[in-house]
């Protein structure tokens, strides 16, 4: 490695998102690049401040990196786990590092584990570290203890390093090379706090003997779908990002943006309603019953504490989303550094019909309980006083009478009506058919599909959600045309946008919707078309990066991921569509 120690930061510019590889433990997640560079880690959990923000521009990081420049990066994930190994192939030796965060993971206690051995020949590393918690504003002063560990607090965190005894401190920063034989380890450990750290010392072994054992036993083997591999890397996205609350971050990162320098740059590090919904329906399908009963506990707490006044967002310990501010760094190259979201003043009404549809697939499985039902009468209850109400709609723009809104509130209601007694059904079907008529009477288009709404007469890809959720019959003429709508309007090359934005081309305004192009194939399958939903499919999950993860949008033409990462929704869509393509169609 060649770089000048001026600050780490400086060490690391940023990759294109697609090198980078995830490590989470479902309280919070690290963000790994090609050179061994952990660029981004918040802490103790995911809306915390970061203690690692080279990513967006801010100080900190931890690297393992070979010192010989001329080497090639490769790596992988053991299969359906997020323990990432990182592998460098010089031109005198391969040298692999094995990552992880520790599980089960402690809402308190970040726990690094990093693992290099030298495969073959000479592979020399260079490890470098800085702490800078509170995304810079805080200093965390470490200093060497009489058994070689380096341990320090700052920003009301306590932190301790082992493995990096013989370091030295140059420019602000730990640093060590070190040169081992082939089949030689050196475990380096990491640990960050809220609480006092213990006075024992970490069994690095028996750590990552934890680690692969608690994956073990959340990672089931899928192996019915029709991509089983990508499909336990999917659970694997969704269990590492989903917190011990039951709550999902919709993504690890935040300020990454969606087009180069387009002001779409958000802060993804809490838990959506929406995407959680999404990601219990999609383990559902598949038969991951814990992700399923921790999106129902999470859903459910919050609709009993808020009730009609259900956000669209929380952070994962269910408080409110922060107002957005700046930080005042560069942000990542076309980003900004943006922290906190504005969805947290926004009413959105489809979430309560996601909700009851999540309910519903529970009770299928004979996984919600009693104490649960309150959490559905609240769903209904709410849909009753606010469907005639504009919201924000799926994808967070003005408000309006969005049309997929109503029809997922017709979808939930009428999938949870199968379990209720007779006259709660009665009245809850009676409910959707209310909804769906006045839907049908103000946002049909002379075409005689769906439309946006009463006012937008253009089509949106999130139309198709409704047919593949049980709103309308699977014939239904109206779910027909919005599909043929959207396969001539929003479909090119294999990938599908959300709605157009002007007269110029799809690509023009945004980047292809990964979600979109899982639901079209979804949609082709309920229809029969199953050359058409592999095609869709297998385009669609092609769309990730090296490490098989996927960001929210995906750049046709640059061959870029754009938005933050990894997406959870995407991966939701990706498990689903991967396990009933495998089934027969139910049309």
């Amino acid at each position: 490695m060649t770089a000048d120690l001026s600050g780490i930061d400086a060490l690391f510019p940023a990759h294109v998102l697609r090198d980078y590889a995830l490590l989470g433990d479902g309280e919070r997640g690290a963000v790994i690049g090609p050179r061994g560079d952990v660029i981004w880690m918040c802490a103790p959990q995911w809306h915390d401040p970061a203690v690692f923000s080279s990513l967006i521009d801010g100080p900190g990081a931890f690297a393992v990196t070979p010192i010989n420049p001329r080497y090639v990066w490769e790596g992988h994930y053991d299969d359906g786990t997020l323990i990432w190994n990182s592998r460098w192939v010089t031109t005198e030796g391969i040298v692999e590092c094995r990552e992880a965060l520790a599980m089960p993971g402690d809402p308190s206690t970040a726990v690094l584990l990093r693992t290099i051995r030298v495969i073959s020949g000479t592979a020399p590393v260079r490890i470098l570290f800085q702490a800078k918690p509170g995304f810079g504003r805080d200093k965390l002063d470490l200093s060497r203890n009489d058994d070689g560990t380096w341990s320090g607090a700052g920003g009301g965190l306590s932190a301790r390093l082992s493995g990096l005894e013989r370091a030295h401190v140059v420019d602000d920063m730990l640093r060590l090379d070190i040169d081992l034989s082939p089949g030689d380890e050196h475990h380096l450990v990491f640990e960050l706090s809220s609480k006092e750290l213990p006075a024992r010392l970490p069994d690095s072994a028996l750590l990552w003997a934890d680690t692969a054992d608690a994956w073990a036993a959340s990672a089931p083997r899928l192996n019915s779908s029709v991509a089983p591999v990508d499909a336990r890397l999917a659970h694997a996205v969704l269990r590492g990002l989903t917190s011990s609350s039951g709550a999902m971050v919709a993504a690890a990162t935040m300020g990454l943006p969606e087009r180069e320098a387009g002001k779409q740059n958000y802060d993804y590090r809490y838990a959506w309603i929406r995407d959680q919904c999404f990601a219990g329906l999609a383990a559902d399908a598949s038969g991951a019953t814990d992700l399923l009963d921790s999106s129902v506990r999470f859903v459910g707490g919050r609709l009993l504490a808020d009730g009609p006044e259900l956000k669209p967002a929380y952070t994962v310990t269910g408080g409110p989303v922060p107002d957005e501010e700046r930080l005042d760094f560069a942000g990542y190259p076309g980003g900004t550094d943006t922290v906190g979201n504005w969805v947290n003043g926004q009413f959105q009404l489809d979430i309560f019909g996601e909700a009851l549809l999540l309910f519903s697939a529970a009770a299928d499985r004979d996984r919600l309980d009693k104490a649960d039902w309150p959490a559905v009468e609240v769903a209904v209850r709410a849909i009753e006083a606010k469907w005639t109400l504009p919201d924000a709609g799926m994808w967070e723009l003005k408000d309006d009478l969005w049309t997929h809104s109503r029809l997922m509130c017709v979808a939930g209601l009428k999938a949870i009506a199968r379990h209720a007694p007779a006259i709660q059904a009665g009245r809850w079907e009676s409910l959707a058919d209310r909804i769906l008529a006045q839907t049908a009477a103000t946002s049909v288009h002379p075409s005689g599909r769906w439309q946006r709404s009463a006012s937008d007469h253009r089509v949106d890809a999130a139309l198709l959600l409704p047919a593949i959720r049980g709103a309308l019959p699977v014939r239904d003429p109206c779910s027909l045309a919005t599909a043929v709508a959207v396969r001539k309007e929003l479909l090119e090359d294999g990938y599908v946008y959300r709605f157009r934005h002007g007269p110029g081309q799809l690509a023009e305004a945004e980047g292809a919707f990964l979600l979109c192009g899982f639901n079209l194939a979804l949609a082709e399958h309920q229809q029969g078309n199953i050359v058409d939903a592999f095609r869709l499919f297998e385009r669609n999950r092609a769309a990730c990066g090296s490490p098989g993860l996927f960001t929210e949008e995906f750049d046709v033409g640059q061959r870029q991921l754009r938005g933050n990462f990894p997406q959870a929704f995407v991966h939701a869509a990706m498990l689903e569509t991967a396990h009933r393509l495998a089934g027969p169609p139910t049309g």
